[in-house]
This record gives structure tokens, C-alpha cells and sequence, in this order.
């Protein structure tokens, strides 16, 4: 019977390592500040604001052809103080005087991300072109941005062909990723 006493001594073992905190469990945060403490500064610090990131919409896996599914990444960078992003963006897609907003992808639940100044973070728009000309299509020109809780928004140009929509114009078949880190 001395396995027994070594087995409660294995699961005694491994029981302390995974309570001592010291594992590669997420805190939320980018992973540049180097420190423990990520969940406390995630707490104090402030929702990111628009006007003190810098964002890159594309390189894009475009569709080429109508009901093809192609992929436009949006990157942002911190250009102020340490800020977090928490939730989804506010997208919106603009033709002329129709406009659309591109819903979350539900799949993956958001989390918290605390960005120190020069630290990114990213998205993915994923979007099903549609057919030049059909009513249930929308020949989006422009793409704006918001950042979550803020009405602010910023402007950018969509050349990535016209958006299906699943039962019109005004409701395209596309979705927008939670924030996830990027960079190293």
C-alpha cells in the first residue's frame, strides 16, 4: 500500500501549484505590463476613447464574387493613456443615405482587454458580398467605427465590394469579432 501515500502526496502537490497563481492564466490584459497586478489596473483604468488610437483597417481577404465570404481585419493602437476596451465595436456600413450596422459575432464571449499606451488590440469583419444591383444588397462606400460605450465615430472607405443582406439592404450578412489582442 505505499502508493496510496505517494499519490495524496502527487495530488497534494499538484492541488498547491494551481492555487499559487503563478500558472499563464489570463488577467485580461495585453501582456506587455509585465506584472501580477493587471486586474487591478484593468479596474481603474478608463474605456478607451477613439481620438487616442490609431486604427488600420485591412490588408482584407476580400470576396471577389458575390456570395464568396471575405474577411476585413481592423487593427488599433493606443496612442494615450492606459485605456480598456471591453465588449464589441459599433460598426456601421454607408451607402448615400442607407446605412447599416454589422452585428456581433455572439460565438466567442468578449473580454476585458487593458491597453498600455502603444499596445494593440484587433478585430475581424466578416462579411458575404452581394450582388451588384439586387435590392437586398447594400454598395457600402463607407465603414465606421465606434469603440464601445461611445458615440464618437471615425470614417473610413469600404472597397471591398458590396455587402448581401439576409433579408434586405439594411441588414447585411456580415458580423464583427470581440476585441483580442495583437502584436507579441
Amino acid at each position: 500500500m505505499r502508493a496510496l501515500p505517494i499519490a495524496v502526496t502527487v495530488l497534494a502537490a499538484a492541488l498547491s501549484l494551481t492555487s499559487c497563481g503563478g500558472g499563464s492564466g489570463s488577467t485580461g490584459t495585453s501582456g506587455k505590463s509585465g506584472d501580477a497586478s493587471g486586474s487591478a489596473k484593468k479596474a481603474s483604468a478608463a474605456a478607451c476613447a477613439i481620438g487616442d488610437t490609431g486604427i488600420q483597417v485591412g490588408p482584407a481577404n476580400a470576396a471577389t464574387a458575390a456570395g464568396d465570404t471575405g474577411n476585413v481585419p481592423v487593427t488599433l493602437t493606443n496612442k494615450g493613456a492606459r485605456c480598456t476596451l471591453e465588449g464589441f465595436p459599433g460598426l456601421t456600413v454607408a451607402a448615400g443615405g442607407v446605412s447599416a450596422a454589422i452585428p456581433a459575432d455572439k460565438s466567442a464571449a468578449p473580454e476585458a482587454l487593458t491597453l498600455a499606451k502603444g499596445d494593440t488590440a484587433s478585430f475581424t469583419i466578416t462579411y458575404v458580398r452581394g450582388a451588384e444591383g439586387d435590392a437586398k444588397t447594400l454598395a457600402a462606400k463607407t465603414l465606421k467605427i465606434a469603440l464601445p460605450g461611445a458615440a464618437t465615430t471615425q470614417s473610413f472607405p469600404w472597397s471591398y465590394g458590396p455587402l448581401a443582406g439576409k433579408g434586405s439592404a439594411s441588414e447585411p450578412n456580415a458580423s464583427v469579432t470581440a476585441f483580442q489582442p495583437a502584436g507579441d
